[in-house]
């Protein structure tokens, strides 16, 4: 790999991350032992995690900076907070979809799986389809190559096959047999 790739291992990072996000989110989601309202109160979470990393992180940065100008078009302002709006609706409907699955009949050990599956299958044809349409490439369309469209086709397969091929449940765990005198 040339030096040119830092951004593959920060989407790297990312991946983790948001590999794990569902997982942890749905195990947040049940440890707030709440049917009703367990959703709300991780989501709450969530959005303090949010702000600690999202507000108080970029704002000690930029006030540590040298030369920092406070000038922000608006229309970075709009754009940035729309896509933030994008990202907590999304979060919070991956709680909503995991309660869902749960109530229902789902094993909930299969529900996180198949949420973060099918929005990672999901996702990447929704940007690169709003991708490409917001900034055609040189050419038009029509040279975008062949590999791409099967890379699409592939990620929609891929949700599919998770969602269809996904693995049974463990069988409920028995009760520890209790010996008695007699």
């Amino acid at each position: 790999m040339t030096k040119n790739m830092n951004w593959l291992y920060f989407a790297l990072i990312t991946v983790a991350c948001w590999g794990l996000y569902g997982i942890f989110l749905h195990a947040g989601q049940m440890g707030m032992a709440d049917k009703e309202l367990g959703r709300y109160k991780a989501f709450l979470f969530v959005g303090i995690a949010y702000f600690l990393v999202a507000v108080l992180a970029p704002l000690a940065i930029l006030l540590l900076s040298k030369n920092m100008s406070w000038d922000m078009p608006p229309k970075g302002m709009w754009l940035s907070l729309f896509a933030g709006v994008l990202g907590a609706i999304g979060a919070f409907f991956v709680l909503v979809a995991m309660g869902s699955g749960i109530k229902s009949g789902m094993n909930p050990g299969i529900v996180a799986v198949l949420v973060m599956s099918t929005i990672f299958a999901g996702a990447p044809i929704i940007n690169a389809i709003v991708g490409i349409a917001m900034h055609p490439p040189k050419g038009g369309f029509s040279a975008i190559p062949i590999p791409f469209y099967i890379g699409i086709l592939m990620a929609a397969a891929g949700g599919f096959m998770a969602t269809k091929f996904k693995p049974a449940p463990a069988a409920p765990a028995k009760p520890p047999v209790v010996q008695t005198d007699r």
